[in-house]
Order: structure tokens, then sequence, then C-alpha cells
């Protein structure tokens, strides 16, 4: 899919292996520990980490095929965001966390999916 030097642009969504179309910005975030400076008094003594959800978020376009019910109800899925640089970020045991609303002006749906884990894959 990706050009060498290709850093953004075109994406491609999928959910359990069925195409979604995709629209605009997304974002994604592996679900890696969250560090923070833990300071005392003196100076600073290390970080402390907090986990976070895995997820990918953005909008997609609505469709005559695209069931919102089944959607916004969708579980243990696997959601893959494909990369113009090249890389797909996987999302495993993934479920729908959005709020399900639709746009009529564009047919556009906000969607946010979380997961157990997520991948980078180059």
């Amino acid at each position: 899919m990706a050009g060498k030097n290709r850093i953004g642009g075109i994406i491609a969504l999928k959910v359990n292996g069925d195409i979604y179309f995709a629209k605009g910005n997304f974002t994604y975030n592996l679900g890696k520990p969250k560090r923070e400076g833990v300071v005392g008094a003196d100076t600073v003594h290390g970080y402390k980490e907090t986990p976070q959800v895995p997820f990918i978020e953005g909008e997609i376009t609505d469709r005559q095929e695209l069931s919102l019910e089944d959607l916004v109800t969708l579980d243990d899925a696997t959601i893959t965001l494909e990369l113009s640089n090249g890389k797909v970020i996987t999302l495993s045991e993934a479920w729908f966390a959005g709020e399900g609303t639709g746009n009529t002006e564009e047919g556009n749906i906000a969607c946010r999916f979380e997961g157990m884990s997520a991948e980078e894959v180059s």
C-alpha cells in the first residue's frame, strides 16, 4: 500500500476482515503503560506506570449495507487499520466503544473501538 516516502493519507479500516469506509483522520493507541514522573520534596524519584486501553478511533461512512445495530453491539472483534506508510495496527478482542450516532450531512458515524491488546506491524 505504501510508497517509500509516503507518511500519511490513504488508510484502510477492516472489522473482522470486512472493509469499512474510513473517513478523514483516525487515531490509535497501542495501550502500552503511560509513564508519569514521581516527584518528591527533594528531586525526581522516578516514574509510575498506569495501564491504558488500546483503541482505534475515527469516522466511517454510513451505507445501505452497514447495520448500525450490529456495529454498536460489536464484541470480540479484530480491527485492523492499514496506514499509508505501510504499518498495520491490529486491535484484538475488540468492542465498539462509541455512542453510535450517525450524521446525515455527509453520512458519517463516529466510531471508537477498544480492545484487550494492540500491536503495530511494519
